[in-house]
């Protein structure tokens, strides 16, 4: 019983002291296979039963789909006596997964194409969905859910989120199997990584190897590892993918700073270093203040009452604070520093490129 307890007690602080067996990531999630993927679709269709929001007379395609859906009907209209309010051009995109059978539901998402001010209420009538190849591959059809509204008056409007886009949940019904590359006809499989790196591609490669006991995975470059089936898996890749997915990786990633110059955005990777490096942060600010003054003309004077502008200007240097980064900084002593001085989102961003103007930013700076 003594030695049971022991061991528990070893495996716990093991498990505290080395976190890192816990925060492997399964082989599926950051692998693609090479002709695995599903298709965009894309149809342009009418949406129907709007209150008023529809699109206005000057959308000329608006009306001519219109008339040719009557025309379908057996209904003639002239297209110069049509008048619409309560009709809409919409485009209707989706996402068709791979092997989808014939059948299936699939959501859609409806955009309007012309000026509608909302589709809330509408209903989307039958449209097809092709392929990039022209192919139909499903047809959509059903009331669209928007996700915010808009109300206007005279002088005033109010609008939350965006009324002119909206989504059908399974409103797409699946005519054609995407089939995609058939696994069991292959004697070799490509994996590829979403985000390229060298060491975790070699990881990769060697975890399969010690799974599969052999020789069977190698990396081609730093995203691509090729895979070749294992005698034992023939006609059985599906089964053998599934195994290796669940494969605990430890993803390897090159140090990055990434700065969104719009907002401020600032995310710095874990395996950034700098070099020892002293920052001085200091802001200088003018504040111009106006104190206009009333002059008043002497009694039965002939003079006007004026106001006279006066301008006060006051510069105000704030002191620089100054730190020092030693040698292999941390992520952690980095922004510690940082906080230290006293940054603000917008000062942080300066400082980041002044330290890597001057050399002592390892990693790459990406500004998007």
């Amino acid at each position: 019983m003594k030695k049971l307890i022991t061991k528990t007690l070893l495996l716990i602080i093991g498990i505290l002291l080395f976190p890192s067996f816990l925060l492997g990531t399964r082989l599926k999630d950051i692998v693609d296979i090479e002709g695995v993927r599903g298709v965009p679709l894309v149809g342009y269709g009418l949406v129907v039963g709007l209150k008023g929001t529809g699109d206005g007379d000057q959308t000329k395609f608006t009306v001519q789909s219109v008339v040719n859906l009557l025309e379908r009907f057996g209904i003639r209209v002239p297209k110069e006596q049509v008048k619409l309010k309560n009709v809409a051009a919409v485009m209707v995109t989706a996402y068709l997964p791979p092997y989808t059978p014939s059948g299936q539901r699939i959501d859609v998402t409806v955009s309007a194409l012309g000026d509608a001010k909302s589709l809330q209420g509408g209903t989307l009538l039958l449209t097809p969905l092709m392929s990039p190849d022209g192919q139909l591959m499903a047809l959509a059809q059903g009331p669209i859910s928007v996700g915010g509204f808009a109300v206007q008056a005279p002088g005033a409007q109010v609008q939350v989120g965006h009324p002119t886009v909206g989504k059908i949940p399974g409103g797409a019904i699946v005519e054609r199997t995407y089939v995609g590359n058939p696994l069991n006809l292959h004697s070799k499989l490509t994996l590829s990584l979403r985000t390229e790196d060298f060491s975790t591609a070699s990881q990769v490669a060697s975890s399969i190897n010690d799974y599969l006991k052999g020789k069977y995975a190698k990396a081609l470059d730093g995203r691509n590892i090729e895979l070749t089936i294992p005698s034992a898996y023939k006609d059985r890749v599906v089964e053998l993918l599934g195994e290796l997915g669940k494969l605990e990786i430890l993803p390897d990633s090159p140090a990055k700073v990434v700065i969104d110059e719009r907002t401020g955005t600032v995310v710095i990777g874990e395996k950034v270093r700098i070099s020892k490096v002293a920052v001085a942060h200091g802001t200088l600010s003018v504040e111009v203040r106006e104190f206009p003054e009333v002059v008043q003309p002497y009694p039965f004077s002939p003079g006007e009452t004026v106001v006279v502008p006066r301008t006060e200007i006051r510069p105000k240097e704030e002191k620089a604070r100054v730190v020092i980064l030693e040698e292999g900084a941390t992520l952690g002593e980095l922004v510690r520093a940082l906080n230290a001085v006293g940054a603000t989102a917008r000062e942080l961003i300066a400082i980041l490129q002044a330290i890597k103007a001057a050399g002592a930013l390892h990693a790459e700076l990406i500004i998007i």
